[in-house]
């Protein structure tokens, strides 16, 4: 049995999910069509209490449409350095967008107002205008970790007094909010547009949303016409999302369990030199000495385990629906016999 611990991307659909995508109803959604797709849209937008939404294939593209509206050539985007955005875009923000990125480094890719303000550029000929912040929440190379929505508000208020427009990758929210109780609509309150991934955690095969204004999904649909990601009789993927929505965003909080079990088994092993705090459903740990994370991983897959690098002496686990409990305690004897 492999205990496939790479991502939470890896998922199937589940029997439920493939039946209803089985039933949708579709239509090219090109012409608005697809009353599948514009269901997912109408109910992720009212979700997080903005006008609209679009349906995209990838994260990484509702990302960049994002950025692409907000923004225009010679502007820049503050965000961390451990972004998704900067770390797995490709440089998107350059190749479509025109713009620079100005990086903060912090220990878990959380920021905070203070560190936001003191990156914003003065007007000179010779800098980029600062013009967009984005948040990643919960935060990918971070372990996991969370914002909480204090420090949001903060970061927002600051915004709107600098003129600056806020975009969350939201790729793993729903992660975020079933481990701090907050709503959707407190946290979609706070940001000018948010992208969330269905095809994560929440187990879709394909899509991810952008959210925000009437205005700025119109312009959205534009960006996405031109980067090729409109699509014809979707609403079978969106029904996996609504599907999603409806379904698996509590069994998220099964997932995060299954990652401190992880974490605790790490604890008590004297080949591992340290655990990233544990927020939700990402483990990063880092090896001791000269150990090398391609040999243990190796020596991992051979005992039924998959994880991937996140640098040459740290490895990281992701657990996700597909993952059991048995699987975890298969994959903590595989660690201990290492």
């Amino acid at each position: 049995m492999m205990v496939n611990l790479i991502s939470d991307t890896v998922t199937k659909p589940t029997e439920g999910m493939l039946r209803a995508m089985w039933a949708a109803e579709v239509g090219d959604d090109v012409f608005r069509e697809d009353p599948t797709i514009r269901h997912l849209e109408e109910k992720a937008a009212a979700l997080f209490g903005h006008e609209a939404a679009v349906f995209c294939p990838s994260g990484t593209m509702t990302n960049q449409i994002a950025i692409k509206v907000h923004t225009r050539p010679l502007d820049e985007v503050i965000c961390d350095e451990m972004s998704h955005i900067f770390q797995y875009e490709v440089a998107g923000y350059a190749f479509h967008s025109g713009v620079g990125v100005n990086l903060i480094r912090t220990e878990n890719g959380i920021l905070n107002a203070q560190q936001v303000e003191a990156a914003i550029k003065p007007r000179y000929d010779w800098l980029p205008v600062s013009k967009l912040v984005v948040l990643e929440n919960t935060c990918n190379k971070g372990g996991g970790s969370i914002y909480a929505i204090e420090a949001i508000r903060a970061i927002r208020q600051m915004c709107l007094r600098r003129g600056l427009a806020m975009h969350l990758d939201g790729a793993r929210i729903f992660n975020a909010l079933v481990e701090t109780g907050d709503s959707t609509t407190d946290i979609g309150a706070e940001f000018d547009s948010i992208s969330v991934c269905l095809s994560k955690g929440l187990g879709a095969p394909v899509g991810s949303l952008l959210i925000g204004s009437q205005d700025f999904i119109a312009e959205a649909r534009r960006v996405r016409k031109v980067m090729g990601g409109s699509m014809r009789q979707a609403g079978y993927l969106a029904a996996a999302g609504i599907y999603a929505l409806d379904h698996h965003v509590e069994r998220l909080r099964e997932d995060h369990q299954h990652a401190h079990l992880l974490a605790d088994a790490l604890q008590d092993l004297d080949w591992v030199a340290g655990i990233r705090k544990v927020e939700t459903n990402i483990v990063i740990f880092d090896l001791k000495g000269d150990l090398m994370a391609a040999s243990v991983l190796e020596n991992l897959s051979k005992k039924g385990v998959k994880a991937s690098a996140f640098g040459p002496q740290t490895i990281r686990f992701v657990t996700h629906l597909d993952v059991t409990r048995a699987m975890i305690d298969n994959a903590i004897t595989a660690l201990r016999s290492l």
